[in-house]
């Protein structure tokens, strides 16, 4: 049985130009950005919550600063739309993120974005502790391939999928 999406809130996390960087290395789903603008496109069509959390790092090699910290196209908020700045990887750390979700009755998130292993999995995990009903769509979030500390590579599809496992829930969009 499908849950019940209509009171959900959509999360749509750090959808920004600093994960064009080729730093990054190889990225899984270069459809997340298009899958993204699809579900934010029907949740605005159907007058559901959204809000936008972007990430932040003043630090001077961070990509997260200046032109890194834009938003892409496919995710950017509407005037109405709230947009959390935040500094870690979790949305709910040094943001008034929980307030807000309270102040809906919230009790279902959705979850989108990048990356799947580090922001997406922090704010899911977290929320899941708050107690909210929590569900990341597989296919509208990325990540990029990583190398373990004894050298071994993971690809950008491995930790995309063991993210998404460890996650609470995990649903996808097409």
């Amino acid at each position: 049985m499908q849950p019940d999406f209509q009171t959900a809130v959509l999360l749509v996390i750090d959808v920004q130009q600093a994960l064009n960087h080729p730093r990054w290395g190889k990225r899984n789903n270069p459809n997340a950005e298009a899958n993204i603008a699809k579900l934010l496109a029907e949740w605005r069509r159907k007058k559901r919550r959204v809000i936008h959390i972007h990430h932040l790092n003043p630090k001077q090699e961070s990509l997260f600063d200046g032109n890194g910290f834009e938003v892409k196209p496919e995710a950017a908020p509407l005037s109405e739309e709230p947009v959390l700045t935040k500094n870690v990887n979790s949305a709910f750390i040094g943001t008034d993120l929980r307030q807000r979700l309270d102040a809906m009755n919230a009790t279902r998130l959705v979850l989108v974005g990048m990356t799947t292993d580090h922001c997406v999995s922090t704010t899911a995990r977290m929320a899941g502790n708050f107690g909210y009903e929590t569900y990341v769509v597989s296919d509208a979030t990325a990540t990029f391939e990583r190398t373990g500390v004894r050298g071994q590579h993971y690809s950008a599809e491995e930790m995309h999928e063991t993210a998404l496992v460890s996650i609470v829930t995990t649903v996808e969009l097409s």
